[in-house]
């Protein structure tokens, strides 16, 4: 599979990675054995990117990876971990003796003494601002407990004032065919600045796959259930924000544009890996199957330039209205 670098860090990422949210929690229910499998469908279809967070099943995601990694030690896999959401969500909750903290407890789930790639995980918005904030990343990576550090963000202000801190590796946004805005702003200052971008929520919480109607229930303990309003977390988290009613429907006319032999979930997927400035999109898998198909998205010729504007009039006609003044 392609890699791209991350310009600041100066290591490489498979364009597919693994989200590994599905792993952790909040996705119904994935036993050990069927994780394990999805971690080795993923690496044998090429993937080198695995992206988790300290709060996925509260640190059962980062104990799974470490499971297979030690019963894989000839991989050479990127695992880029995330934190900052396991207090209340108020900045001052963001100093370095909370990082120190939640990184030891991250590297003992991890098994490792240094960490790829740590995100700071959607924080309030104020801490994108904070220079005290970023000095204690910086401590954190001359310590040696991190080599690099990026963001996880909501909206592209977020994203663009995380770009403009020179310390910052990466940022983690959501960039889907329901979800195009960070295309203007933020994927051009990433490639000027040298910043990764990670695209998460590739297929709008699954919306893209075509898998779903609008009589599909989904079990209590997944968060299509139960935080489509906002509920728990940020609404955009879940199916990009978008209504369910009208992301069902916009989600037909998607798959209807799918070249032959491409699945809806591959056309979303491979639409991402088309856009300046991407370097590896995340999807998520429940199974084998879906880790392998997800791969493979890498492997397919590029979209023609209709395709591509009948995936943005798609976005101009049914999507833009419900999510671009928010995120």
């Amino acid at each position: 599979m392609d890699e791209r670098v991350i310009g600041r860090l100066g290591r490489q990422a498979s364009v597919v990675g693994l989200g590994t949210w599905q792993l952790g929690a909040d996705w119904g229910d994935v036993d050990d054995k069927e994780a394990l499998a999805v971690l080795d469908a993923a690496v044998e279809s090429g993937v080198t990117f695995f992206d988790t967070a300290d709060v996925y099943g509260d640190g059962r995601s980062e104990q799974t990876i470490a499971m297979f990694l030690r019963g894989r030690p000839e991989l050479d896999i990127f695992v880029a971990t995330k934190m900052g959401r396991r207090v209340d969500q108020i900045p001052e909750n963001y100093v370095l003796d909370n990082f120190r903290a939640w990184n030891d407890r991250s590297r003992r789930n991890l098994g490792v003494d240094r960490l790829d790639l740590v995100q700071l995980h959607c924080p309030p918005t104020p801490v994108y601002s904070t220079d005290e904030v970023f000095d204690a990343l910086d401590t954190m990576v001359d310590e040696g407990r991190i080599a690099a550090y990026g963001v996880s963000v909501e909206t592209c202000e977020e994203a663009l004032t995380a770009i403009a801190r020179p310390g910052v590796a990466s940022v983690q946004i959501i960039l889907n065919a329901f979800r195009m805005k960070p295309l203007r702003e933020v994927l051009p200052a990433a490639r000027e600045a040298g910043v990764g971008i990670i695209a998460r929520v590739p297929l709008a919480s699954g919306l893209l796959s075509g898998k779903y109607t609008k009589d599909t229930v989904f079990p209590d303990n997944d968060h299509r259930t139960y935080n489509r309003h906002g509920e728990a977390f940020d609404q955009g988290e879940t199916f990009s924000g978008v209504d369910y009613g009208t992301g069902v429907e916009a989600a037909v006319e998607f798959a209807a544009l799918a070249p032959e032999g491409v699945t809806p979930a591959q056309l979303a997927l491979r639409w991402i890996i088309q856009q300046p400035g991407v370097t590896t999109v995340i999807p998520g898998a429940r199974s084998p199957e879906q880790a392998r198909a997800n791969a493979a998205a890498a492997e397919l010729p590029e979209l023609s330039e209709a395709t591509l504007a009948a995936v943005r009039d798609l976005y101009d006609r049914r999507i833009k209205d419900q999510v671009e003044s928010r995120w």
